[in-house]
């Protein structure tokens, strides 16, 4: 392969002539670019590529970019003695040689803002309804099962309750154990600037069967088996698991979300059984080291000062928490498709919206409850 040469004929007061030769390629074009990028392009110009024995796109881009420069400049140049393929190469580069779209500011980032809103405001709706459709769905299921006596998995039930409740009993205790401890501590600090130290036992007592308790149980439910259901269904989504179901005549309704629904119901009301009653445990070995109030007295005034109605509504409000967390776990899972960062977003989201849905229903509970007097 020879080498690009370059040669220029300059007749005083007329077009000047530039004759290559060689190749123009990018293995051999250094020889020729920094003489070419020199010329100034003050007069007429014939470009002469006679000589051309090969050329590539780095040639065809060079000799381009002399033409363009001369055009800006109002000058002529033009191409002499050029084979089909130098011209195919010049063509294809002038072609792709388009300046970069910038795009121009917004000039009214109110209604930007505006946009935003509506369009997360109309996704949220479109979520919704999918949630509520989901909603009716497996309360169809679930009603057919009760009442039409269809056949319940009960292997996977027993296997959901085993995942949700007894595998949760060391981290639900000893979490509710030192919340207990806590609200005793903390109350303890504020009674005894009044001297009132004794009604610890009722904010413990009150506090933790009634609202506490439940709520924190349910929120450690949600971020830890709500989200596993949105994983594993999500996981099955992708791996095309749930549409071969669909192909061979099985609801995934009825095979998925039905036992991981009744399994959360069932084990959510019995942790949050369990998690009162220890942190009930905890704030009476506080009171017990710390406050001077026996095992004994401690467990006779839980009794007179923690009516059996707060006891009632907080068993009433476990399984509605627990529905909801698992149907919004399926629900999040059954939604995933594409590839996997879908399984992660659509996991984040089941443990968030189950949280802010049982919150949001704790406080309707507190205040239908407090209307109808129990307080």
């Amino acid at each position: 392969m020879t080498d690009a040469t370059m040669t220029l004929d300059d007749p005083a007061g007329g077009a000047r002539t530039l004759h290559l030769g060689g190749a123009l390629t990018v293995a051999s074009i250094g020889t020729v670019a920094p003489d070419l990028a020199a010329l100034r392009p003050d007069r007429d110009l014939r470009v002469d590529l006679g000589g051309i024995d090969q050329i590539d796109t780095t040639g065809a881009w060079l000799i381009h970019k002399l033409l363009r420069d001369w055009a800006k400049a109002g000058k002529t140049a033009t191409l002499d003695h050029a084979s089909d393929e130098a011209r195919r190469l010049i063509d294809q580069v002038a072609a792709n040689d388009k300046p970069a779209t910038r795009r121009m500011p917004s000039g009214n980032r109110a209604a930007e803002r505006l946009e935003m809103i509506g369009a997360s405001v109309v996704r949220a709706v479109n979520t919704l309804g999918e949630f509520l459709a989901f909603l009716g769905q497996t309360l169809v299921v679930l009603f057919q099962t009760v009442f039409e006596r269809r056949p319940l998995r009960w292997n996977a039930v027993i296997h959901q309750m085993e995942v949700v409740g007894a595998n949760a009993l060391g981290i639900v205790g000893l979490l509710l154990f030192l919340v207990g401890v806590v609200v005793a501590q903390q109350g303890a600090v504020q009674l005894r600037q009044f001297g009132a130290e004794v009604f610890v036992v009722n904010l413990i007592g009150r506090s933790v069967i009634r609202e506490l308790g439940i709520l924190l149980v349910a929120i450690m439910v949600a971020g830890r088996s709500g989200s596993a259901f949105a994983a594993q269904i999500g996981s099955m989504k992708l791996n095309e698991e749930v549409d071969a179901m669909l192909s061979i005549g099985m609801s995934p309704t009825e095979v998925l979300v039905l036992p991981r629904v009744i399994g959360m119901v069932i084990m959510l009301t019995l942790l949050s059984f369990f998690g009162a009653i220890m942190a009930i445990i905890g704030g009476g070995l506080f009171c017990w080291v710390s406050l001077a109030i026996p095992p004994a007295s401690f467990v006779q005034r839980i009794q007179e000062v923690t009516p059996m109605s707060d006891l009632v509504i907080g068993m009433v409000k476990a399984p509605v928490f627990g529905f909801i967390i698992a149907v919004t776990g399926c629900f999040q899972g059954m939604q995933v498709t594409g590839n996997a960062e879908s399984v992660g977003a659509r996991t984040t989201q089941s443990v968030v919206q189950s949280i802010f849905l049982v919150i949001v229903i704790d406080a309707f509970f507190a205040v239908f409850f407090t209307a109808l007097g129990y307080v």
